[in-house]
């Protein structure tokens, strides 16, 4: 069994030129470059509908929710850029946790999130650059077993923030993000080694 961590990173936004999307692509360098096996993927290829009760009963999960499952199960540790919106989570983010999170048959609990470990990140127009948001996607995270590192990094004014080439303008910032993604390479590798 390989020791390199293996990461799933995303964005909780389909939007094309989100910015939670250039600021996931930044940490996922720093993990890379921290040695971790990194799977970026971008939630808009994996729509699904709401997640319904009597759906879920009359059609089963998905078939984008299956796969994504599959993903989670196979990763170790999550990398997560969540926007905020209206001082929460986004809508996309919390549709993609609830169909994932739906247990096949004999299958334990919440298999695709129990032992994970993410890291959490965010960019918003506003001055708070998301933090809210995060707050209640740490808390969901740690309901479904998910360990969540406590550093996590918000980019405020987030329209003003990037170069057209996607990195922060700001060279401290930019090396925080890159260090958040290693930072969770790093912890899963002695998770891995232990």
């Amino acid at each position: 069994m390989s020791q390199q961590p293996r990461i799933l990173a995303f964005a909780g936004s389909a939007r094309t030129d989100s910015f939670n999307k250039k600021l996931i692509r930044i940490a996922v360098d720093g993990a890379r470059a921290a040695g971790a096996d990194v799977t970026l993927i971008d939630l808009r290829e994996y729509s699904m509908p709401l997640y319904d009760g009597d759906c879920e009963k009359e059609k089963g999960v998905p078939e984008n929710g299956v796969k994504l499952k599959k993903l989670f199960i196979e990763h170790d540790g999550l990398l997560i850029s969540s926007p905020e919106y209206n001082s929460s989570i986004s809508p996309l983010l919390k549709n993609t946790i609830d169909w994932v999170s739906r247990p096949a048959p004999g299958e334990p609990p919440l298999v695709a999130f129990t032992g994970k470990v993410a890291a959490l990140l965010s960019a918003s127009p506003g001055a708070l650059g998301g933090l809210r948001g995060l707050v209640t996607v740490r808390s969901i995270l740690g309901n479904i077993g998910v360990i969540v590192l406590p550093e996590q990094i918000a980019v405020s004014k987030a329209g003003e923030a990037f170069d057209p080439d996607g990195s922060l303008k700001d060279a401290k910032q930019q090396a925080g993000i890159e260090k958040l993604g290693a930072t969770l390479a790093a912890f899963l590798a002695k998770l891995k080694s232990a």
